[in-house]
């Protein structure tokens, strides 16, 4: 038993902030199948209080392939493949590029941008770049990924440009998530960072969203498209205020 506590303890972190991160990652993982979106996003906020920036978005990363996989197995049925190939290729160049570039980009304006086009894409009609261009859509998400980590708001105003059904929608874009953190996983892994201290960690609260994709599927299937829909647009619209809001306070009252 004690080795497994230590298996799960990776540096500088308590048993206090392990266990509030695994039962995060259950949470965050039920929120993105009921509501279609939020879970990553979530997640990243809580991992940003309790663990070290350098190895915050990594690991986040890493625990995001094994939640979206889960949740891509358990829908895969519902999958909308088309979506996928060009998708890919502009992700492959996007974590390519940013992560070969050396200025970091300011935290606060990624926050306001992003936050900013999510609620456009709410608010008005998507534009149609976002359904004709996967290509596009793949390179600024997975390009922006490498600084900011949760970029499922930017891919999820893709996934619903395509007008698919909720247990669709919600299949796709974990499709979707899924190769996008992978990649950003294997170009982290090239540049340096150590993955082997913190697999303990992965392991479990990739176990817990798991759990919670399976709990998350009972809520999703109580519900209609047009609940559905109502529901995604007022998360999205939430956590984009939240965004631009986080983004501005630290631009202008650090």
């Amino acid at each position: 038993m004690t080795d497994l506590v230590a298996l799960l303890m990776p540096p500088d972190l308590g048993g206090m902030a392990v266990a509030a991160m695994v039962g995060v990652s259950f949470i965050a993982s039920l929120v993105t199948v009921a509501f279609g979106i939020g879970g990553g996003g979530l997640l990243l906020a809580v991992l940003a209080v309790l663990m070290p920036p350098a190895a915050l978005i990594p690991v986040h990363g890493v625990v995001q392939v094994g939640s979206n996989l889960g949740r891509a197995v358990v829908f895969v049925r519902h999958t909308a493949w088309s979506a996928m190939p060009w998708f890919v290729v502009g992700s492959i160049v996007g974590v390519t590029a940013g992560g070969s570039v050396v200025i970091n980009l300011p935290p606060w304006a990624v926050q306001v941008g992003v936050g900013g086009f999510i609620v456009w894409t709410v608010l008005a009609c998507p534009p149609r770049w976002l359904s004709h261009w996967p290509l596009l859509t793949g390179v600024i998400s997975s390009f922006l990924t490498m600084f900011f980590g949760a970029t499922g708001l930017f891919v999820a105003s893709y996934s619903k440009s395509l007008k698919l059904a909720r247990h669709a929608f919600v299949a796709t874009h974990a499709t979707l998530m899924c190769t996008q953190h992978l990649l950003k996983t294997l170009v982290f892994g090239l540049l340096g960072f150590a993955f082997a201290p913190w697999a303990g960690l992965i392991a479990a609260m990739i176990a817990a969203g798991l759990l919670g994709t399976l709990t998350g599927r009972l809520v999703l299937n109580r519900m209609t498209d047009a609940r559905f829909n109502r529901a995604l647009d007022l998360v999205l619209l939430l956590i984009s205020a939240r965004l631009i809001w986080s983004g501005l306070a630290e631009r202008f009252w650090p």
